[in-house]
């Protein structure tokens, strides 16, 4: 970052805490928001690991997009997989968060206010939030674990509050019901009804 840029960050910030506003670090050379960083988690249960900024748009939902449905994937590979190929600025896709099987142990890869290219659909993309699950969509008894369904619903009940987005299969939807999507996952073997009952329950 160039000294210029550094010192336009700075002062935004100090300028902000005078004011006593909230703080939002804008680089003055490119004009892109810079807190997709370490410790800037939107789930406090939630680990970062940052996804390269080719794989996200910055944005600031939902102040200038509401965010209204939250889309369920499995990563189809195993969870360091999904963070790895999520890091890769070639990779051309991140979702929001990576809830591992063995556990429920949630990775978030980009903040929410950001858009993730995760949904296959620009428009889906930048009103929903993308949660992906480790695993893969023909052996469910092997990933689909409750750990994972449980780790998943707190966070969906919480991005449901944080947005005020109903708790209901129009809202919460995988990403083959996106519309234009390529993708079968979640599949035919994840347990909606399941799903959206421990959603509720951990409102």
């Amino acid at each position: 970052m160039a000294p210029g840029t550094r010192r336009g960050i700075g002062v935004g910030v100090a300028l902000a805490a005078v004011l006593g506003a909230t703080v939002i670090l804008v680089d003055t050379e490119t004009g892109r928001r810079v807190d997709n960083r370490a410790g800037r988690v939107d789930q406090p249960s939630a680990d970062w690991i940052a996804a390269s900024d080719a794989n996200y748009r910055s944005a600031d939902r939902p102040n200038d997009q509401p965010i209204d449905r939250i889309v369920v994937h499995v990563t189809q590979s195993r969870f360091d997989g999904a963070t790895t190929a999520f890091r890769d600025a070639g990779h051309g896709a991140a979702a929001h968060y990576v809830v591992r099987a063995a556990d429920g142990h949630l990775a978030q890869t980009v903040r929410e206010a950001d858009v993730a290219y995760h949904a296959g659909n620009w428009a889906w993309n930048a009103r929903s939030v993308g949660i992906e699950h480790e695993g893969f969509v023909d052996d469910p008894d092997r990933w689909f674990t409750d750990a994972a369904y449980r780790a998943s619903a707190r966070l969906a009940a919480d991005i449901s509050t944080r947005y005020d987005i109903p708790v209901d299969r129009e809202h919460i939807v995988g990403h083959n019901e996106v519309p234009g999507a390529t993708h079968t996952d979640p599949g035919p073997y994840w347990d909606w009804d399941r799903y959206i009952r421990l959603v509720r329950a951990a409102k």
